[in-house]
């Protein structure tokens, strides 16, 4: 590897943010990247009352996102964090992910069961409107 390639890795990992960068990129309000930093998420430097973001944070914001997506609470997200900084093997970090997205997948097949009966039920709750309309169209409607 050269001299200058290595310059530019390092210059590359040592890349900051602004939270006004970072919620632009993310698509998010300053405020939320306030909120994810006030439950212990992100750990940014500060300059006075500036924040500066690191690489770190900003691949933990994406992460946060993601997993929010995935149906993750904070709680749980910051928990695979700890993890993870706990055991840089990750093998931990995994094995509890493993079973999170168990558990997040029995309870999407539970949801999407009871939508299965919701959804049943207002096509028979339907079927008896119309029936029931009907007929009162009729009784209303002289021959």
């Amino acid at each position: 590897m050269t001299v200058q390639a290595t310059a530019q890795m390092t210059e590359k990992d040592d890349k900051t943010y602004s939270i006004s960068e970072l919620a632009k990129e993310f698509d998010i309000t300053t405020r939320s990247i306030r909120f994810y930093e006030d439950q212990g998420l992100l750990t940014p430097l500060r300059q006075g009352q500036t924040r500066i973001y690191s690489r770190r944070d900003r691949v933990r914001l994406k992460l946060i996102l993601r997993g929010k997506r995935l149906g993750f609470s904070l709680s749980e997200t910051g928990q695979l964090f700890e993890l993870y900084d706990a055991d840089k093997s990750s093998v931990t970090q995994l094995s509890t992910m493993l079973k999170l997205i168990e558990q997040k997948k029995a309870e999407l097949h539970q949801q999407m069961d009871d939508i299965k009966v919701v959804l049943m039920e207002l096509v028979t709750v339907e079927k008896r409107c119309r029936e029931t309309l009907d007929q009162a169209k009729q009784v209303k409607e002289p021959n």
